[in-house]
Order: C-alpha cells, then structure tokens, then sequence
C-alpha cells in the first residue's frame, strides 16, 4: 500500500516516533540515507511561495539522492487545464515522490487518492504537518523523551498549525494546550481527533482563551504570524485581535524556568512575538528550522519504504 502524509495522524504514535528516530540518526549522519538514488525525482509543487519549506525538500531530497522538480505557480497544467486525478497518475510514472505547497486541503486528498507513489502535504489551508515533525524533533533535542511534556500555542488557534498542533503533539503523547480568542479556536472535528487520540497516548488536549493559564508551566511555548498569506488586508484588524497573545518575557516568565520557544517563521518582531524572547536564550528557532530539512528527509525515507 502506498503511504501519503496528509495529515499529522497519518502517522501512528509508534511511526510517528520512527520517523523522528531516523530524523536525529540523519542529522548526525547527513548523507546516510539515499533511498533515491539513481537519481530518482521528486515532484514539488508550489501553489504558495515558501522559503524554509523550498530549501529544506530541494536539498533533502538531493541529499537523498534525488533530482527535485520544482513547479511554481502557473508552471503545469495541475487543477487549471488538467485535473489533479489525471496529474497525479501521470507524475506516478514519472516521480517517486509528489510534495504540494497549496490551499485547499481537499486537492492533496484527491492527489493521493490518484497517485500510487508517496504523496507528501508540504502546507494546506488546513494543516501543516512537516513543520510539526521539526517541531517535535527540537523539542526532544532540548527535553529529551516528549511524552508527558505540556506544550502551548498561541495566537490564531484556528489556522492550520493550530489544528496541526492538536494532532501531531496528541500523537506524541503531549499535553498540548492552544489559546485565542473567541472565534479563532481550532474546528470542532479536529479537537475531536486530538482528544481521541490523547487518551490512546496518556497526553491531553486544552483549548483556551487566557494566554497566561495557557502558558503556566509548559515546557515549550509556541507561536506563529498572526497575518498569513491571503491575510494582509486584515493586518491592522488582526493585530488589534491578537494584541493580549503577543509573546513577551513576562509571559514566558509563566512557563517553567527552563521552557524553550518557538516559531515556524516567517516572524514579525513586536507582533506575535517580542525581539528579546525570540532572540533570546530560550529560543530555538534557528534549530527548528534547520529541522525541517532532516525531518523531512526522514520523512521521504519513511514513506518510501513502506510503500514498497
């Protein structure tokens, strides 16, 4: 059967922790893995534009062994001219690996529905699960074993990290507590999902409005720009909104004393985050970002080995 990561509970609790195993043994060992050699190609889509997300599948899967295609927008036919279902059974006898950047979420599912080769969400409007692999991975780097670990999200609570957090945290057996505002708490479903979830794994799932009950104790603190992309019409309307979720010391000063932060970047100093927690000694951003390119290497590795 053909393995696609969709969503962060595509992965059991058990691969889950396979695939951030492999991570740190390819971090320590970069070239270790070449499941693609050949070179074997990869297809990756960009229906939005990406900085951490572009580098870091161009570079693992030449370091992988492969060639990536990049497509940017208005460069194939994809959903214009030719359908996603016809698409994805042209590039599975081409590609290895399919790997989309795009809007709705509703796309990627028809696209793996299609393709018998490892179809991978790279962002939707829904979810962001290869940035929740990075994230797990620097926060057992700084913390070691993850479960039992209480963890927080703040600002829109609504948005796909949102909802990405809620799965991929519960799946690690995380305490994962997300906080905004009235209105900007994550769907109903996907709570859902993640409260299922947690109590197969001993984690637990709390949704908040009060940042600082949200951030009392936690062991990691995180947030994301509160204006995405689509979104900037809304900039000075959305700042006002999330004003009370800003992450300044004071409010990491609630977390215990040794919390770490993070951000999946792109980040707006004085908006959602103040420059001193971000550049400060708590955070870890730089290494989060780094791990994408190794979570998503073992990710890719992952996935072709079960689908063969």
């Amino acid at each position: 059967m053909t393995r696609h990561f969709l969503r962060d509970d595509d992965l059991s609790p058990s691969e889950q922790r396979e695939v951030l195993d492999l991570a740190a043994r390819m971090k320590q060992d970069r070239f270790s893995e070449r499941p693609l050699e050949g070179p074997q190609s990869a297809a990756i889509f960009f229906d939005k534009t990406s900085t951490r997300t572009r580098f870091s599948f161009a570079a693992g899967v030449a370091d992988l062994g492969g060639s990536p295609i990049i497509v940017n927008p208005g460069e194939a036919q994809l959903g214009a001219k030719e359908s996603i279902s016809d698409t994805a059974k042209v590039l599975s006898r081409m590609v290895s690996l399919i790997v989309w950047r795009t809007h709705a979420h509703a796309g990627l599912e028809e696209m793996a529905e299609n393709a018998t080769v490892p179809v991978i969400n790279s962002l939707s409007d829904d979810f962001h699960p290869c940035q929740i692999l990075a994230d797990l991975q620097t926060i057992r780097e700084q913390k070691g074993e993850l479960r039992g670990l209480t963890a927080t999200y703040l600002g829109d609570a609504a948005n796909n990290m949102g909802h990405s957090y809620l799965l991929g945290f519960a799946t690690a057996g995380m305490h994962i507590r997300v906080a905004g505002p009235a209105g900007f708490h994550p769907r109903a479903d996907i709570i859902a999902d993640a409260e299922r979830i947690a109590a197969e794994t001993g984690g637990s799932v709390t949704v908040l409005t009060d940042p600082a009950a949200a951030v009392a104790g936690a062991d990691a603190v995180i947030t994301d720009t509160w204006v995405s992309m689509g979104q900037e019409a809304e900039k000075a309307e959305r700042i006002a909104t999330f004003g009370a979720y800003r992450v300044t010391p004071e409010l990491m000063a609630e977390a215990k004393g040794d919390a770490i932060f993070l951000h999946c970047l792109p980040a707006y100093r004085e908006y959602e985050v103040a420059p001193e927690v971000i550049d400060g000694p708590q955070s870890v951003v730089w290494d989060e970002a780094e791990n994408r390119l190794h979570a998503q290497k073992a990710l890719m590795a992952w996935l072709l080995k079960e689908s063969k």
